[in-house]
């Protein structure tokens, strides 16, 4: 592409200096022409002219040719010869340029004057043999000849320079061929510089970074889901095939009881587990304006049995979300705060900064700093709490974290006097209307 276009940009160049050169050479032809002419016009006319005209420049072709077509005087080249042209110039316009060819004698370039505007007026020709540059081909020989190097060198450059700079993209093609679904270690090589094909492998390498992230924590997951699943199945079958082998000595009642109860927890385990597949799939609805306090206020008063929850509310602090996931957030929060609390647990709402506040504070054993951010990892369970709940999934947490964060807000474990203080932050849609305060006693809440 870049050969043909400089091809038609240089036959265009190319072809106005072959029509720029020509003109000049004619121009320049023309007016030594009528120079000589006009000198010796005017000789003629005052009756000074020799018979035989010398010549001093390169027009000398020179002849006083009358109206009867008889040469009068002629220079020693145009002695002996027919009249340069039949061409006369007419009374209204004296002067006039031409160029003419004769059989034998090759082309000439000759400006034509008349003496006189009488009809009878002789008329001096002055011309000279028509430059074989103007006659021949040549100057376009010399031009294309001219052109080919310089289409070869654009050609040579060009394929180097792209072919340098696509070098890279070459590389990093050939090293994407590389990395498969199981092994998404590698990187491809940043070339030098910040052009766009730099850039391009700097984001290539940022989208696998992430990917080997996401990646691994898929597999991670699934490790660990498929322990979780496999204790409580292995527990189920030796209970089943008790019952079956030993049917004398084992209760049935009691067997099933059990295995129901291994039945549910199998059920938690697994709708949990689909909570979190639900939560990085792409989202159907669109997020809705949510009342926290309400909110709030609702979940903590459904929550009948356990310690005793309070509420305190901060004025109107409203989000944008969905309902369903915040309410998964409150109820995990709550039922953590109420399995490990001796005696209550706080809820306090407000807006501070633009950001819609929850925190839940319970006065239990609390949790140590360097288990503070463990705790919210997926099947992680502190002893404390398999103590006081045998049957959790270990996923409470981690679910509401990523709910928390698919909001745009944030789910930490902040210090406290006395117990755990669990802090959820959410971008908050209003401002702080007024200040309110209410209470939940035994359960039940009101603002």
């Amino acid at each position: 592409m870049a050969v043909i276009l400089s091809f038609v940009f240089l036959v265009t160049v190319g072809a106005s200096l072959d029509a720029v050169i020509r003109y000049k050479i004619e121009v320049d032809a023309f007016d030594d022409t009528k120079r000589v002419a006009s000198q010796w016009s005017a000789a003629a006319r005052n009756g000074t002219i020799p018979q035989t005209i010398p010549t001093s420049s390169r027009v000398n072709l020179i002849q006083v040719v009358d109206a009867k077509g008889r040469v009068l005087e002629a220079s020693r080249r145009a002695a002996g010869r027919p009249p340069l042209t039949s061409v006369r110039p007419p009374p209204y316009d004296r002067f006039k340029n031409l160029t003419d060819c004769t059989p034998g004698q090759g082309c000439a370039i000759i400006m034509a004057i008349r003496v006189t505007p009488a009809a009878d007026s002789a008329v001096v020709y002055a011309g000279i043999p028509e430059p074989s540059i103007l006659a021949t081909r040549a100057l376009d020989i010399v031009i294309a000849t001219g052109t080919l190097p310089i289409l070869a060198l654009v050609g040579w450059m060009t394929w180097s320079m792209v072919g340098r700079t696509l070098h890279p993209v070459e590389v990093i093609s050939k090293r994407m061929s590389e990395i498969t679904g199981s092994d998404l270690s590698l990187r491809v090589p940043l070339p030098p510089g910040r052009d766009e094909i730099a850039l391009l492998a700097h984001a290539a390498n940022q989208t696998l970074t992430r990917l080997e992230a996401a990646v691994r924590q898929q597999r991670r997951f699934a490790s660990d889901a498929s322990h979780e699943i496999r204790n409580p199945l292995a527990g189920l079958r030796v209970r089943l095939e008790e019952a079956l082998m030993n049917p004398g000595d084992v209760d049935p009642y009691e067997a099933i009881r059990s295995a129901l109860s291994t039945t549910d927890r199998l059920e938690a385990v697994v709708g949990d587990l689909l909570v979190l597949a639900r939560l990085h799939a792409p989202e159907q609805m669109p997020a809705e304006p949510v009342d926290l306090c309400s909110l709030v206020a609702e979940t903590a008063a459904s929550r009948t049995e356990g310690v005793p929850v309070r509420v305190h509310v901060s004025g109107e602090v409203r989000v944008s979300g969905f309902r369903i996931q915040i309410i998964r957030i409150l109820e995990n929060l709550l039922s953590n705060a109420q399995r490990h609390a001796e005696s209550r647990v706080e809820v306090t709402v407000e807006s501070v900064a633009g950001q819609a506040v929850v925190a839940v504070t319970d006065d239990g054993a609390g949790i140590a700093p360097q288990d503070r951010e463990r705790v919210f990892t997926r099947f992680t369970r502190l002893e404390d709490g398999r103590r006081r709940d045998p049957g959790g999934s270990g996923l409470g947490l981690a679910i509401s974290r990523e709910i928390a964060e698919a909001h745009h807000g944030t789910l930490r474990v902040e210090d406290s006097p006395r117990g755990a203080r669990f802090v959820l932050r959410l971008v908050s849609l209003g401002e702080r209307i007024g200040d309110r305060v209410g209470g939940v006693t035994s359960g039940k809440a009101d603002r």
